[in-house]
């Protein structure tokens, strides 16, 4: 592990989170123009797994196939334990962004930009509210969709960090929703899936987003997805823990079927 270059990475995301555009409409939320630096946004495109070292989604996503069964969303937990067994070149780039992404202060970051809504859900005692990172490279390929949606209220914040090689396709980015009157939904907003952005947002009650299905003038839809679970309390905690064991034992069994 390259602590120096970790403590680097971290020490730019938080900073990125601290000047990140706070948004209010259609709920509150933040928006990244600069979330890496150049040499490491550059370094995480070339180390990009190729698809056989992903595995399908689950939770909402699960179910999202093709007709040949090929998974529209696939993904990587940024974990030691599941990037081992990439090359070594790659392995080396996710590792020091996966212990950025899962870092205190990085954490400590966030919940002080979306103090906001985080105390509105949790009351003035937000800040003591333990918060479980899990941060994963995600890839859509074209046909992925998902409906509007508010986040299980298992997580408390959710962001996603767009990884695309150009900005030749901005229109494919995360859509926000705000609540009319009579209890509908209207679209006010779209995130541009743009070279290293993104946003983030403490999940509430009112935070609808959703993505229309991938074009097929696009390969792939690559991002990080690193979400903040509720941490507190013993149920919590020992569901947290034991979803990142049981989710490392499947990964492990996908490994030795492929060899």
């Amino acid at each position: 592990m390259d602590r120096s270059a970790v403590k680097a990475l971290t020490a730019h995301i938080v900073e990125s989170v601290e000047n990140a555009r706070a948004v209010e409409r259609p709920f509150y939320h933040l928006e990244f123009e600069h979330v890496f630096p150049d040499d490491i946004y550059e370094r995480v495109l070339a180390a990009m797994p190729v698809y056989e070292d992903y595995r399908p989604m689950s939770g909402r996503s699960k179910g999202h196939q093709r007709e040949d069964g090929t998974a529209t969303r696939v993904k990587i937990d940024l974990f030691p334990e599941y990037i081992r067994a990439l090359p070594s070149t790659k392995r080396e780039t996710w590792d020091v962004v996966g212990r950025a992404l899962c870092s205190a202060p990085v954490r400590d970051a966030f919940i002080r930009r979306l103090a906001k809504p985080l105390e509105k859900r949790f009351g003035e005692k937000y800040s003591r509210t333990g918060m479980y990172p899990i941060p994963i490279l995600t890839r859509d390929i074209p046909g992925y969709e998902i409906a509007p949606h508010t986040d299980t209220r298992w997580k408390g914040i959710t962001v996603q960090f767009y990884l695309p090689r150009d900005n030749a396709h901005t229109d494919i980015g995360t859509i926000f929703h705000s609540v009319k009157a009579d209890g509908s939904l209207e679209k006010e907003s779209q995130m541009k899936f743009a070279r290293n952005s993104g946003y983030a947002f403490a999940v509430g009650t009112d935070t609808w987003h959703s993505a229309d299905p991938v074009h097929d003038k696009v390969d792939t839809r690559d991002s990080i997805l690193l979400t903040y679970f509720v941490d507190s309390g013993a149920l919590k905690i020992l569901r947290n823990r034991g979803k990142r064991l049981g989710n490392f034992i499947r990964n492990e069994v996908r490994q030795l079927t492929r060899q």
